[in-house]
């Protein structure tokens, strides 16, 4: 099924479920800085489960139209700063999150996703087969010294290109300032685990669905507390989660 619209016309996945156009809007907290730290849309790969890594993959219909409901859910926001990957997913997310604002939209090359070397353009059943001990390993037992495919980056990797940018970002916000952070599944993964003082083997404890909107707020870098993980409720209702695909 193409893409359509459901009922009162709000946009209508390929699946039939319709992506919610009116949902509970996000609060930021005026007692320090505030990130909001989303993933882009589904792309064609995402849906038939196959590796992109830094693949330049643009958003599918459906990813186009999870983006414009995060951005509806985030228009009354007030928004400072704004950064991306360079790839075209995050781009296009981060550009329909802020809409007609007037801040410029900067891109940043340490926030690209994980590279997935080999497996990159390869479906993940294939790489199931071809790779089954690595792939095991990797969907199971990640640390930071293991990597994402055969001349692939490690988590590791990915936080010590990553971090320095959230270090950056808070450096710029005021007290009451916001910034709109839009990457990739792994990057996203690894941040919040360095927030939330976890070790890279549990990245794979938490989801981060197309889309999906993560909170950190708090009045430094060293105190951030998560206030939302993972939250597609612009995508749908609770417990009907967008597919997922942690690829």
């Amino acid at each position: 099924m193409g893409h359509g619209l459901g009922y009162h016309g709000a946009p209508r996945t390929s699946e039939g479920r319709v992506v919610q156009a009116v949902t509970r809007r996000v609060t930021v907290y005026r007692a320090g800085m505030n990130l909001l730290l989303v993933r882009h849309g589904e792309t064609p790969w995402n849906r038939e489960g196959r590796y992109q890594g830094r693949t330049d993959v643009a958003l599918s219909e459906d990813g186009e139209a999870q983006a414009r409901a995060l951005g509806r859910r985030l228009a009354n926001l007030p928004i400072e700063i704004a950064i991306c990957s360079p790839l075209a997913r995050t781009r296009r997310t981060a550009e329909a999150v802020l809409g007609e604002r007037s801040v410029t939209l900067e891109t940043d090359a340490a926030l690209i996703e994980i590279s997935h070397g080999q497996w990159e353009g390869q479906l993940a059943s294939e790489v199931q087969l071809s790779h089954a001990e690595m792939f095991g390993t990797w969907r199971s037992r990640p640390d930071r010294d293991v990597p994402a495919g055969p001349g692939a980056e490690t988590l590791g990797d990915v936080e010590e290109r990553a971090w320095p940018v959230l270090v950056r970002t808070c450096a710029r916000l005021g007290p009451d300032d916001t910034a709109l952070i839009v990457a990739h599944d792994a990057v996203n993964r690894v941040l919040l685990c360095r927030v939330l003082g976890l070790p890279l083997t549990r990245v794979w404890m938490f989801r981060q669905a197309p889309a999906a909107l993560n909170v950190l707020a708090g009045p430094s870098l060293a105190e951030l507390q998560v206030v939302r993980l993972n939250d597609a409720e612009h995508l749908g209702p609770l417990l009907q989660e967008a597919l997922h695909r942690a690829l």
